[in-house]
Protein backbone atom coordinates (compact mmCIF):
# COMPACT_ATOMS: atom_id res chain seq x y z
CA UNK A 1 0.00 0.00 0.00
CA UNK A 2 2.67 2.41 0.72
CA UNK A 3 4.28 1.94 -2.76
CA UNK A 4 1.15 2.45 -3.92
CA UNK A 5 0.09 5.46 -2.40
CA UNK A 6 3.91 6.82 -3.13
CA UNK A 7 3.02 6.78 -6.68
CA UNK A 8 -0.35 8.70 -6.00
CA UNK A 9 -1.10 12.03 -6.35
CA UNK A 10 -4.10 12.25 -4.10
CA UNK A 11 -3.15 10.06 -1.60
CA UNK A 12 -3.23 10.26 2.41
CA UNK A 13 -0.26 12.37 3.32
CA UNK A 14 1.65 10.00 5.58
CA UNK A 15 4.46 12.56 6.20
CA UNK A 16 2.02 15.21 7.31
CA UNK A 17 3.22 16.86 10.19
CA UNK A 18 6.67 15.41 10.47
CA UNK A 19 9.72 17.21 11.54
CA UNK A 20 13.63 16.56 11.73
CA UNK A 21 15.39 16.89 14.65
CA UNK A 22 17.96 19.69 13.95
CA UNK A 23 19.05 22.29 16.35
CA UNK A 24 20.38 26.29 15.71
CA UNK A 25 23.49 25.27 16.79
CA UNK A 26 23.35 22.22 14.81
CA UNK A 27 22.15 24.52 11.69
CA UNK A 28 25.29 26.93 12.20
CA UNK A 29 27.85 24.12 12.52
CA UNK A 30 26.54 23.00 9.07
CA UNK A 31 26.34 27.29 7.84
CA UNK A 32 30.29 27.07 8.89
CA UNK A 33 30.88 24.08 7.45
CA UNK A 34 29.90 24.72 4.27
CA UNK A 35 31.60 28.15 4.19
CA UNK A 36 34.56 26.46 5.21
CA UNK A 37 34.54 23.67 2.45
CA UNK A 38 34.18 26.67 -0.22
CA UNK A 39 36.76 28.27 0.84
CA UNK A 40 38.99 24.91 0.52
CA UNK A 41 37.57 24.71 -2.91
CA UNK A 42 38.89 28.05 -3.94
CA UNK A 43 42.26 27.41 -1.96
CA UNK A 44 42.20 24.92 -5.04
CA UNK A 45 42.45 27.15 -8.03
CA UNK A 46 44.80 27.27 -10.20
CA UNK A 47 45.22 30.51 -13.05
CA UNK A 48 45.11 27.10 -15.00
CA UNK A 49 41.39 26.85 -14.02
CA UNK A 50 40.49 29.95 -15.39
CA UNK A 51 42.13 29.54 -18.66
CA UNK A 52 40.36 26.29 -19.18
CA UNK A 53 37.57 28.16 -19.23
CA UNK A 54 38.61 29.96 -22.78
CA UNK A 55 40.94 27.28 -23.85
CA UNK A 56 37.56 24.29 -23.44
CA UNK A 57 34.46 26.62 -23.29
CA UNK A 58 32.86 23.10 -25.06
CA UNK A 59 33.44 21.20 -21.55
CA UNK A 60 32.01 24.54 -18.94
CA UNK A 61 29.20 25.48 -21.17
CA UNK A 62 28.31 21.12 -21.22
CA UNK A 63 28.64 21.75 -17.53
CA UNK A 64 26.86 24.36 -16.69
CA UNK A 65 23.59 23.80 -18.96
CA UNK A 66 23.79 20.13 -17.49
CA UNK A 67 23.75 21.30 -14.05
CA UNK A 68 21.61 24.25 -14.25
CA UNK A 69 19.44 23.99 -16.81
CA UNK A 70 18.58 19.58 -18.23
CA UNK A 71 18.83 18.33 -14.57
CA UNK A 72 16.15 20.41 -12.63
CA UNK A 73 13.82 19.94 -16.53
CA UNK A 74 14.56 15.99 -15.90
CA UNK A 75 13.87 16.07 -12.09
CA UNK A 76 10.55 17.82 -12.80
CA UNK A 77 9.74 15.18 -15.42
CA UNK A 78 10.55 12.57 -13.01
CA UNK A 79 7.89 14.41 -10.72
CA UNK A 80 5.37 14.71 -12.99
CA UNK A 81 5.59 11.37 -14.08
CA UNK A 82 5.76 9.69 -10.27
CA UNK A 83 3.96 11.98 -8.19
CA UNK A 84 5.23 11.32 -5.29
CA UNK A 85 4.55 13.10 -1.97
CA UNK A 86 4.50 17.06 -2.21
CA UNK A 87 7.26 17.50 0.37
CA UNK A 88 9.78 14.72 -1.45
CA UNK A 89 8.91 16.56 -4.89
CA UNK A 90 10.12 20.24 -3.52
CA UNK A 91 13.03 18.27 -1.86
CA UNK A 92 14.10 16.82 -4.89
CA UNK A 93 13.49 19.85 -6.90
CA UNK A 94 15.90 22.27 -4.33
CA UNK A 95 18.38 19.64 -4.78
CA UNK A 96 18.17 19.38 -8.82
CA UNK A 97 18.43 23.60 -7.78
CA UNK A 98 21.87 23.01 -5.93
CA UNK A 99 25.11 23.82 -7.60
CA UNK A 100 27.29 20.84 -7.53
CA UNK A 101 29.57 19.45 -4.19
CA UNK A 102 33.14 20.14 -3.80
CA UNK A 103 33.50 15.97 -3.53
CA UNK A 104 32.85 16.20 -7.46
CA UNK A 105 36.42 17.02 -7.76
CA UNK A 106 37.78 14.34 -5.44
CA UNK A 107 35.40 11.73 -7.82
CA UNK A 108 36.83 13.37 -11.00
CA UNK A 109 40.44 12.77 -10.48
CA UNK A 110 39.45 9.02 -9.27
CA UNK A 111 37.58 8.59 -12.67
CA UNK A 112 40.60 9.77 -14.80
CA UNK A 113 38.30 12.79 -15.55
CA UNK A 114 39.20 16.26 -16.30
CA UNK A 115 40.15 17.57 -12.94
CA UNK A 116 41.01 21.31 -14.04
CA UNK A 117 37.26 20.75 -15.65
CA UNK A 118 35.95 19.61 -12.81
CA UNK A 119 36.70 22.52 -10.29
CA UNK A 120 36.28 25.49 -12.94
CA UNK A 121 32.50 23.92 -13.14
CA UNK A 122 32.45 23.65 -9.41
CA UNK A 123 33.87 27.37 -9.03
CA UNK A 124 31.38 28.62 -11.58
CA UNK A 125 28.34 26.74 -10.53
CA UNK A 126 28.93 28.14 -6.92
CA UNK A 127 28.60 31.39 -8.20
CA UNK A 128 26.23 30.87 -10.88
CA UNK A 129 23.90 29.11 -7.80
CA UNK A 130 23.67 32.71 -5.92
CA UNK A 131 20.76 33.29 -8.65
CA UNK A 132 19.96 30.47 -10.24
CA UNK A 133 19.36 27.82 -6.98
CA UNK A 134 16.56 30.10 -6.18
CA UNK A 135 15.24 30.70 -9.31
CA UNK A 136 15.19 27.60 -10.43
CA UNK A 137 13.69 26.57 -6.74
CA UNK A 138 10.88 28.94 -7.46
CA UNK A 139 10.23 28.17 -11.63
CA UNK A 140 9.77 24.09 -10.95
CA UNK A 141 8.50 24.17 -7.61
CA UNK A 142 5.43 26.48 -9.24
CA UNK A 143 4.40 24.69 -12.14
CA UNK A 144 2.36 21.67 -10.39
CA UNK A 145 -0.06 22.64 -8.29
CA UNK A 146 0.33 20.18 -5.13
CA UNK A 147 3.81 21.47 -5.27
CA UNK A 148 3.21 25.03 -5.94
CA UNK A 149 0.58 24.60 -3.02
CA UNK A 150 3.23 23.60 -0.58
CA UNK A 151 5.80 26.04 -1.93
CA UNK A 152 3.14 28.87 -1.41
CA UNK A 153 2.64 27.82 2.36
CA UNK A 154 5.70 28.85 3.60
CA UNK A 155 6.05 32.30 2.36
CA UNK A 156 9.95 32.36 1.23
CA UNK A 157 12.18 35.63 1.56
CA UNK A 158 14.00 34.89 -2.11
CA UNK A 159 16.02 37.99 -1.45
CA UNK A 160 17.14 36.47 1.98
CA UNK A 161 17.28 33.23 0.07
CA UNK A 162 19.92 34.77 -2.37
CA UNK A 163 21.70 36.78 0.79
CA UNK A 164 21.69 33.30 2.61
CA UNK A 165 23.44 31.12 -0.89
CA UNK A 166 26.19 34.50 -1.33
CA UNK A 167 27.26 34.30 2.42
CA UNK A 168 27.92 30.74 2.42
CA UNK A 169 29.25 30.12 -1.15
CA UNK A 170 30.30 33.13 -2.92
CA UNK A 171 32.04 35.38 0.16
CA UNK A 172 34.58 31.76 1.18
CA UNK A 173 34.84 31.10 -2.67
CA UNK A 174 36.36 35.30 -3.12
CA UNK A 175 37.76 34.42 0.06
CA UNK A 176 39.51 31.32 -0.66
CA UNK A 177 40.91 32.61 -4.10
CA UNK A 178 42.27 35.74 -3.03
CA UNK A 179 44.20 34.18 0.18
CA UNK A 180 45.72 32.07 -2.86
CA UNK A 181 46.81 34.43 -4.78
CA UNK A 182 48.31 36.35 -2.10
CA UNK A 183 49.85 33.66 -0.22
CA UNK A 184 50.60 30.98 -2.58
CA UNK A 185 53.30 29.30 -0.61
CA UNK A 186 50.71 28.93 3.25
CA UNK A 187 48.57 27.88 0.14
CA UNK A 188 50.36 24.80 -0.79
CA UNK A 189 51.01 23.85 2.80
CA UNK A 190 47.02 24.39 4.16
CA UNK A 191 45.57 23.37 1.51
CA UNK A 192 45.18 19.93 0.97
CA UNK A 193 44.76 19.23 5.15
CA UNK A 194 41.59 22.08 4.62
CA UNK A 195 40.49 19.67 1.61
CA UNK A 196 40.00 16.61 3.78
CA UNK A 197 39.11 18.48 7.01
CA UNK A 198 35.69 19.99 5.31
CA UNK A 199 35.19 16.79 3.47
CA UNK A 200 35.39 14.75 7.16
CA UNK A 201 33.24 17.67 8.75
CA UNK A 202 30.60 17.63 6.04
CA UNK A 203 30.05 13.76 5.90
CA UNK A 204 29.99 13.87 9.92
CA UNK A 205 26.75 16.96 9.73
CA UNK A 206 25.27 15.02 7.11
CA UNK A 207 25.69 11.53 8.89
CA UNK A 208 24.46 13.47 11.95
CA UNK A 209 21.52 15.00 10.92
CA UNK A 210 20.58 11.78 9.22
CA UNK A 211 21.17 9.37 12.00
CA UNK A 212 19.13 11.64 14.64
CA UNK A 213 16.44 11.07 12.45
CA UNK A 214 17.12 7.46 11.22
CA UNK A 215 13.64 5.92 12.64
CA UNK A 216 12.00 8.33 10.20
CA UNK A 217 14.10 6.72 7.56
CA UNK A 218 13.04 3.78 8.61
CA UNK A 219 9.80 4.31 8.83
CA UNK A 220 9.64 6.15 5.52
CA UNK A 221 11.98 3.92 3.81
CA UNK A 222 9.71 2.83 0.54
CA UNK A 223 9.47 6.81 0.14
CA UNK A 224 13.11 7.34 0.52
CA UNK A 225 15.18 4.99 -1.03
CA UNK A 226 13.84 4.24 -4.13
CA UNK A 227 13.20 7.95 -4.88
CA UNK A 228 16.64 8.83 -4.57
CA UNK A 229 18.38 5.93 -5.91
CA UNK A 230 16.28 6.96 -9.25
CA UNK A 231 16.66 10.71 -9.29
CA UNK A 232 20.59 10.21 -8.61
CA UNK A 233 20.31 7.96 -11.61
CA UNK A 234 18.74 10.21 -13.68
CA UNK A 235 21.51 12.98 -12.95
CA UNK A 236 23.97 10.65 -14.13
CA UNK A 237 22.30 9.72 -17.49
CA UNK A 238 21.15 13.29 -17.92
CA UNK A 239 25.03 14.36 -17.70
CA UNK A 240 26.34 12.04 -19.35
CA UNK A 241 23.89 11.82 -22.28
CA UNK A 242 24.46 15.46 -22.46
CA UNK A 243 28.15 15.01 -22.32
CA UNK A 244 28.32 12.87 -25.35
CA UNK A 245 25.79 14.72 -27.60
CA UNK A 246 27.57 17.58 -27.30
CA UNK A 247 30.83 15.86 -28.48
CA UNK A 248 33.23 16.00 -25.21
CA UNK A 249 36.28 14.20 -25.29
CA UNK A 250 36.05 10.97 -22.61
CA UNK A 251 37.32 12.80 -20.04
CA UNK A 252 35.29 16.00 -19.98
CA UNK A 253 32.65 13.42 -20.13
CA UNK A 254 33.21 11.69 -17.22
CA UNK A 255 34.14 14.91 -14.85
CA UNK A 256 30.65 16.47 -16.48
CA UNK A 257 28.59 13.16 -15.58
CA UNK A 258 30.27 13.13 -11.97
CA UNK A 259 29.17 17.47 -11.89
CA UNK A 260 25.68 16.66 -12.85
CA UNK A 261 25.35 13.79 -9.93
CA UNK A 262 26.93 15.12 -7.24
CA UNK A 263 24.52 17.39 -5.41
CA UNK A 264 25.62 20.04 -2.86
CA UNK A 265 22.69 18.51 -0.23
CA UNK A 266 24.18 20.01 2.27
CA UNK A 267 23.40 23.89 0.94
CA UNK A 268 19.83 22.27 0.53
CA UNK A 269 19.76 21.16 4.17
CA UNK A 270 20.43 24.96 5.13
CA UNK A 271 17.83 26.32 2.96
CA UNK A 272 15.25 23.75 4.50
CA UNK A 273 15.80 24.03 7.73
CA UNK A 274 16.21 28.30 7.50
CA UNK A 275 13.20 28.77 5.05
CA UNK A 276 11.01 25.67 5.43
CA UNK A 277 11.29 25.06 9.26
CA UNK A 278 12.42 21.64 8.71
CA UNK A 279 9.98 20.23 6.59
CA UNK A 280 10.56 16.48 7.39
CA UNK A 281 9.83 15.02 3.74
CA UNK A 282 12.43 17.94 2.03
CA UNK A 283 14.85 17.32 4.90
CA UNK A 284 15.49 13.71 5.01
CA UNK A 285 15.56 13.55 1.00
CA UNK A 286 18.70 15.98 0.75
CA UNK A 287 19.96 14.19 4.10
CA UNK A 288 19.70 10.93 2.27
CA UNK A 289 21.03 12.53 -1.17
CA UNK A 290 23.89 13.55 1.17
CA UNK A 291 24.93 10.23 1.91
CA UNK A 292 23.92 8.40 -1.40
CA UNK A 293 25.79 10.23 -3.64
CA UNK A 294 29.01 9.93 -2.20
CA UNK A 295 28.15 6.54 -2.72
CA UNK A 296 26.92 6.55 -6.44
CA UNK A 297 29.94 8.93 -6.80
CA UNK A 298 32.44 6.03 -5.45
CA UNK A 299 30.51 3.91 -7.73
CA UNK A 300 30.50 5.85 -10.80
CA UNK A 301 34.12 6.78 -10.47
CA UNK A 302 35.88 3.73 -9.91
CA UNK A 303 33.30 2.23 -13.52
CA UNK A 304 34.94 5.15 -15.34
CA UNK A 305 38.44 4.26 -13.97
CA UNK A 306 38.02 0.80 -15.04
CA UNK A 307 36.90 1.79 -18.34
CA UNK A 308 39.55 3.60 -19.28
CA UNK A 309 42.10 1.32 -18.14
CA UNK A 310 40.63 -1.17 -20.81
CA UNK A 311 40.65 1.82 -23.47
CA UNK A 312 44.48 2.63 -22.71
CA UNK A 313 45.13 -1.42 -22.61
CA UNK A 314 43.57 -2.11 -26.65
CA UNK A 315 45.12 1.20 -27.17
CA UNK A 316 48.39 -0.01 -26.81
Amino acid sequence: MYLYAFFMANSIDPLAGVSINFDASALLALNISIAFIMFGVALGLRKDNFTEVIRNPRGVITGVISQFLLLPAATFLMIWALRPHPGIALGMILVAACPGGNVSNFFSTLARGNVALSVSLTAIATLLATVMTPLNFEIWGSILPYTAALQKSINIDYMELFQTVVLILAIPLFLGIWVSQKFPKLVKIISKPIRIISFIILVGIISLAFSNNFSLFIEYFDYLFFIVLLHNFVALITGFVFAKLTRNNAADVRSITIETSIQNSALGLIIIFTFFGGNGAMAIIAAWWGIWHIISGFIISRIFSWQSGLVKVESN
